[in-house]
């Protein structure tokens, strides 16, 4: 496997989390429509996200602890 840089997979997560929040945001104001498809797209993202975000803050952890 490809050794990915711990913050790439931070930065990913960040990305997934505010697309999560974004999504039901714009559901609410009505500048989209709330389809079963993007309510679940919207809860998959920030769910994913934030595996994301604790997946690579350990594997940043583990990277720069001192011995």
């Amino acid at each position: 496997m490809r050794d990915w840089n711990p913050l790439y997979i931070i930065a990913l997560g960040f990305v997934l989390v505010m697309l999560g929040f974004i999504l039901p945001l714009l559901m609410v104001l009505r500048f989209i429509p709330s389809t079963f498809f993007l309510n679940f797209l919207a809860y998959g993202a920030s769910f994913v996200g934030l595996m994301f975000g604790i997946i690579g803050s350990a594997f940043y952890t583990a990277r720069h602890r001192k011995k």
